[in-house]
């Protein structure tokens, strides 16, 4: 009877379908779901994580923009009265609506044309957050655990190990998907800290200064940061003015952002960033 249900994968939702049970179980297996979870699975497309997943956690809240796969998810999981799916953009969610006493879970196959924007978001709700398990682009996941100087080391790399600690688990093939991909996933798990580990004294400032400097990646501190400080002394620096962004650790940046800080917000650029 679910055969009933056809869905072809869609472009513009960026949808490939896992379909490999080893890797779906591999991941299940990471996660290690337990039925007190408040679990949400962001974008459960035909339910393959989704199956395993209610068989442990039965209360689980899933998140899906393609009204065509809900009737699907309700009808495949009829017999977990707890499964709870909502009809909307991960993107445009309250995440933190769902939080209540138990902290938040949340797991999904994120769709790659969205990745970066998306992990942003999710981050705004990080206080409210156990942990994230996601299927990333393999060069997403490259990018959250870059190390300073490296091909791969940004503004994702820089804010979201700030927030959270970064492990990559494993690769998944592109034959692991339906349609298959062009690209090489892997999954990664993100902890939020407790608290930072080198907390800035205005966070709002870092993300600022992170995002203004590593659109001129290849500049060097003193003229990469001239859009949002057009008067800097760079020998007042605490890093060396003469380094290019891409080279500075995350506990280097709070160092800059805390100097930034003391100057004042009078002499910040009007920029958009």
């Amino acid at each position: 009877m679910d055969n009933f249900f056809q869905h072809k994968a869609r472009k513009r939702f960026g949808q490939n379908f896992l379909v490999d049970e080893n890797i779906i179980e591999r991941i299940v297996r990471a996660i290690a779901p337990k039925e007190s979870d408040n679990l949400v699975e962001i974008g459960p497309g035909q339910g393959a994580i989704t199956r395993l997943l209610l068989q442990r956690c039965p209360s689980l809240t899933a998140v899906e923009l393609d009204r065509d796969l809900i009737p699907m998810l309700k009808f495949k999981f009829r017999d977990y009265p707890e499964f709870n799916i909502i009809e909307q953009d991960a993107l445009k969610f309250d995440f933190g609506e769902f939080a209540g006493d138990r902290p938040l879970r949340i797991v999904g196959n994120l769709p790659y044309n969205i990745s970066t924007p998306l992990l942003f978001h999710l981050l705004s709700f990080r206080g409210a957050v156990q942990d994230m398990h996601f299927m990333l682009q393999k060069e997403v996941v490259d990018r959250l655990s870059a190390t300073p100087g490296s091909k791969s080391y940004g503004r994702l790399s820089v804010m979201v190990q700030y927030h959270c600690r970064v492990q990559g688990l494993f690769p998944v093939p592109p034959q692991s998907f339906r349609p298959a991909p062009k690209v090489e996933s892997a999954i990664v798990r993100l902890v939020p800290h407790a608290a930072a580990p080198h907390p800035a004294k205005d966070e709002q400032l870092l993300e600022r200064i992170v995002n203004v400097v590593f659109q001129q990646r290849r500049k060097t501190l003193r003229n990469a940061l001239k859009p949002l400080y057009s008067e800097l002394d760079p020998a007042q620096l605490p890093v060396d003015a003469g380094r290019r962004p891409e080279t500075l650790s995350v506990q280097e940046f709070v160092q800059l952002t805390d100097y930034c800080e003391t100057l004042g917000n009078s002499v910040l650029q009007d920029t958009k960033d």
